[in-house]
Formats: structure tokens, sequence, C-alpha cells
């Protein structure tokens, strides 16, 4: 008779990780804040409209040539979008897994409905759905050209950013993404803190501040491209 063999392995350190709430937590904290130093850099070369179409598009065009000549054309950017790519799923897997634990842990609704969190928490999920919805829009829109108005032109983005702002439906869009963007990252930021061992007693003031104003400066960093368009300083 043979012996039997024991060929059950524990799981991985990844695999271990991935499945607990709290390493759930740590890769949406980790993500999140890879998305938002991105959203920092991609806002202030966003400002760069305001010095013209020249200073524009050359912006647009060294970021093709980053990394020449060790890297080929468009490779840094490429592997920036894989990085940022594999950051959002990541996130928003992790935010899925997380919402739906929640729901099992307790699957009966609280007696008492009185909200007692910030409104930018309570709508974290419905900005993330809308946040995902517009990054699916914005690449048609303004990288491939696929759903853009006016006539896509490949290598011209500051005509291309004109096209798209010179209607209301591109306005609209653009605005509301950006609005519920302000919400997720002030209270993302914080809760990011938090996860990490950042926060405290005594810092908790501090580092919501810091969400506060981070949430403010993109917003209106965003928000002022849009703005400029409608009103005629840019042109």
């Amino acid at each position: 008779m043979a012996l039997a063999t024991r060929t059950d392995r524990r799981p991985s350190m990844t695999r271990t990780l991935w499945d607990s709430s709290v390493g759930k937590k740590t890769i949406m904290a980790v993500s999140g804040l890879i998305m938002l130093g991105y959203l920092a850099v991609h806002m202030l070369g966003n400002l760069k409209i305001f010095f013209g179409s020249g200073e524009f598009n050359h912006y647009a065009h060294w970021l093709r040539t980053l990394g020449e000549p060790f890297l080929h054309y468009e490779w840094a950017l490429w592997i920036i979008r894989v990085v940022l790519v594999a950051a959002v799923v990541l996130h928003a897997v992790s935010a899925y897994q997380l919402s739906r634990r929640d729901l099992r842990a307790r699957p009966t609704a609280y007696v008492h409905k009185k909200a007692r969190s910030s409104y930018a928490t309570r709508t974290m999920r419905y900005g993330g759905v809308i946040l995902a919805l517009f990054i699916v829009w914005h690449i048609l829109d303004l990288t491939t050209g696929t759903v853009h108005t006016g006539g896509f032109q490949s290598g011209h983005p500051y005509q291309n950013v004109l096209d798209t702002f010179s209607t209301w439906y591109g306005n609209v869009i653009y605005i509301v993404a950006v609005l519920a963007l302000g919400l997720h990252v002030q209270h993302g930021f914080w809760s990011a803190a938090q996860t990490l061992g950042v926060g405290s007693a005594t810092r908790d003031r501090v580092l919501k501040t810091l969400a506060n104003l981070l949430a403010v400066v993109l917003t209106a960093g965003f928000v002022s491209v849009p703005v400029a368009v409608m009103t005629g300083l840019v042109s």
C-alpha cells in the first residue's frame, strides 16, 4: 500500500496579502498614492496651455521623447501608462472586494440610517464609478480621438483641447469628473495615510488639512483649463 503524499502547500506571501482585508487596503493606499502623484504632474502639464500652443504642443512632444536615446520613442510614456493601468485596476478591484466583504459582514441594513461620515466618504463608491467612466471617455477623446469632436489632429494637442472644451457636453463631463476627483482625493489621501500607519492623534489635523488642500488645488488646476477655454482666455 503506497503512502499518501501531502500535496497541499501554504499560500504565498503575495496571495496571503491579497486575500486579507489589511492587504487590500494597503494595495488601495499605495495604488492611490501612485495615481495622486500622476495627477499632480498631469495637472502641472495641463497648465502649460496658458503659455500658448507652442509651449503646450512642445510639452506633449517631450513626453513622447522622454528617456531618448536610451529609450525609444514613446517607450517611457507607455511605461507610465502600464503602471497607471495596473494601479487603477488594483485600486478598483480592491475597493470592490472590500465593499463586498463589508456588505457580507452586515447583510441587514442598519436600523438608524443617520449619516455620520463626511459627504466625500459616502460618495467614494459613486465617485470611483464616475472617474472610471471618465478615464475611458478621456482616452477616447484626447488620446485616440475616437469620440473627439471637430476633427482630431494627431500631434496638435492644443487644438484638440480647444475642440473638446468648445462643446457644452465636453465641459460638463470634464468638470463633473474633476469635482468627483476632488472629493475622492479629499477622503482617499487621509484614508491612505491611516492605512499606511502615518496618521496619529497628533497628526490627524495636519493630514486632513493637507487632504483638503490637495483636493482644492487639483480641482482648481484641472477646472481652470475648460473655464479658460469657455471664457476665451485660452483660444
